[in-house]
């Protein structure tokens, strides 16, 4: 038994650079920030090196950081194009995969074909260049359950890692379901060979400082939401799972460092309703901005709830449902430490308020 664990662990060689798919992203761009910071060597992959709105932050990186941090194009639809970035490198983190939830026409095309293209086409480049280990997956908790109201089926309400959403689909739910494919389709690959190993992260609902300016993100746009008296009159009464980004972006490098890591980890901070967003605000800020002080009626979400891109179907199964995440083992098998989220949410305002996006 203990020859197969030695033969299992992985150990990623320090000097050799990581390679981040997706560089220019929420998460991403921690773990970025947090391998340079530690004397690592990086290959960032961003869409486009012409569009500087986008990667300003990782330009700075690279002022900073000189020669450590290599930018590379590649896009998730195209065969072949992130070989040139992992050639000789051991770690690849693949964080690159489309999240929105509002403003989906066309699920498939938006969501689907990105996140299961995308997912292929790096395990590919992983098949065929044998220098890699070791891959770290960015999953979702979504991956781990579609709606609250799954929860009844759990023992004690609670999700773990043994756990798989089976109730999104391509018309309820599209990004959990694109969250699940993507996950299933990368523990396949892995299966189909012995030289690299999958270590995933789940996270739960994303939230804190973004290290660029950009407003094109979810978590930006639900905190501008909420500070802007969006939801004043009430939120609904909706229990999700918050996480800092810098945890996330540290669980990361910690899966990939970790010799023995293995499996799927549940990253999540604390399960609150919206509400509990709100009275983190209220208490540091005060009356500066309109949050929500109340909840809404269920009956009244059903109405107002499509204006806000809430199916029915949605408000039927997760308003009011419970839910609960349990994140033991993303501690002891990572080793990694939660920050408290109220530390979470004001660093997130702070850095908006200091980035003009208010």
């Amino acid at each position: 038994m203990e020859l197969s664990l030695k033969l299992e662990m992985k150990s990623i060689n320090k000097d050799l650079p990581v390679v981040v798919t997706g560089g220019s992203g929420y998460i991403a761009s921690w773990i970025v920030k947090y391998l340079l910071e530690d004397g690592k060597k990086v290959r960032a992959t961003v869409r486009s090196l012409k569009d500087t709105s986008k990667i300003q932050h990782l330009l700075d990186l690279k002022e900073k950081f000189k020669d450590n941090l290599t930018l590379f194009e590649a896009d998730l639809m195209v065969e072949g194009s992130f070989d040139k970035s992992v050639e000789g490198a051991e770690l690849v983190i693949h964080t690159a995969s489309p999240f929105f939830v509002a403003g989906v026409k066309d699920a498939k095309k938006q969501l689907i074909d990105p996140a299961l293209q995308g997912t292929r086409n790096v395990l590919e480049t992983c098949n065929r260049i044998s220098s890699v280990k070791r891959v770290v997956l960015t999953s979702s908790v979504a991956a781990i359950h579609g709606d609250n109201i799954d929860s009844l089926k759990v023992p004690n309400q609670t999700f773990t890692e043994e756990h798989w959403n089976t109730t999104s689909s391509l018309t309820h739910q599209p990004y959990a379901y694109s969250k699940t494919l993507a996950e299933k389709e990368a523990w396949e690959m892995q299966k189909k060979q012995s030289r690299w190993d999958l270590v995933v992260i789940n996270p739960s609902f994303v939230m804190g400082p973004s290290l660029s300016k950009r407003l094109d993100g979810t978590s930006v746009e639900f905190m501008k939401n909420m500070l802007k008296g969006i939801f004043r009159t009430g939120v609904p009464d909706n229990k999700m799972g918050f996480v800092d980004v810098r945890d996330v972006a540290k669980a990361h490098i910690l899966a990939g460092f970790t010799p023995n890591a293995k499996g799927r980890h549940i990253t999540s901070a604390e399960v609150l309703p919206m509400l509990g967003i709100a009275k983190i605000i209220k208490e540091k800020f005060g009356n500066k901005y309109s949050v929500p002080t109340g909840v809404l009626p269920k009956p009244l979400v059903y109405l107002v709830g499509p204006f806000f891109g809430l199916s029915w179907g949605y408000t039927k199964n997760n308003i009011g449902q419970p839910m609960n995440l349990n994140n033991e083992y993303s501690k002891t098998d990572l080793s990694l430490t939660y920050r408290p989220l109220n530390e979470t949410i004001i660093d997130h305002v702070n850095q908006m308020e200091g980035s003009g996006l208010l």
